[in-house]
């Protein structure tokens, strides 16, 4: 009886098991999961950023940039309005020595001719209108950099295609030759 009973046990235990064995599982290799891509992803990172610098990559979530954005245009900016600043000193300074109501005892100016001021007025001028180019500079290069880096975002980067540099052994005249394999996996 005891044999009978075990051997009821054993065909349970089995029975039960093959019960649940039927049931199918779908297997969904990683490499075969489709990511959603939005085309419009990088238009909106790029008027993001043309709209308030910065936010285009902070879209991205690059926020690391964003920095990098304001301090460029700060360092910028604040060399425009020292340029300013400079420009119009010398060039006030002119104005009044072409009026007659310079002061010739003047710590700053009092030891300067004319033409040195002519001078000092172009040079500032100068780095003032170059201070507006490299403004713009940084703007547009934030705006670019926002719309390349969500297309990159977008961009497949897996093992399935990968070009590695080869080193291999000739047996022919026993020397090692390099070269490129490009390999694409199925």
């Amino acid at each position: 009886m005891k044999k009978l009973h075990y051997l009821f046990l054993f065909f349970c235990f089995f029975c039960w098991k093959s019960a649940f064995s039927q049931q199918e599982l779908a297997i969904i290799p990683k490499d075969t999961i489709k990511r959603v891509i939005d085309p419009n992803a990088p238009a909106k990172a790029a008027f993001y950023s043309a709209l308030v610098p910065g936010l285009g990559q902070a879209y991205n979530k690059k926020y690391w940039k964003m920095p990098i954005v304001y301090l460029g245009l700060g360092i910028s900016v604040g060399t425009y309005l020292d340029q300013n600043k400079k420009y119009n000193e010398f060039r006030n300074e002119y104005k009044r020595r072409l009026d007659g109501t310079f002061d010739p005892e003047h710590p700053i100016y009092g030891g300067v001719d004319n033409d040195r001021l002519i001078r000092a007025q172009r040079f500032h001028q100068r780095n003032r209108d170059l201070a507006v180019l490299v403004t713009a500079g940084i703007y547009i290069l934030n705006i670019i950099d926002a719309n390349v880096d969500a297309h990159l975002l977008q961009f497949n980067v897996n093992d399935n295609l990968s070009v590695s540099p080869d080193i291999y052994h000739n047996q022919m005249n026993n020397r090692f030759n390099t070269g490129l394999k490009l390999t694409y996996e199925f």
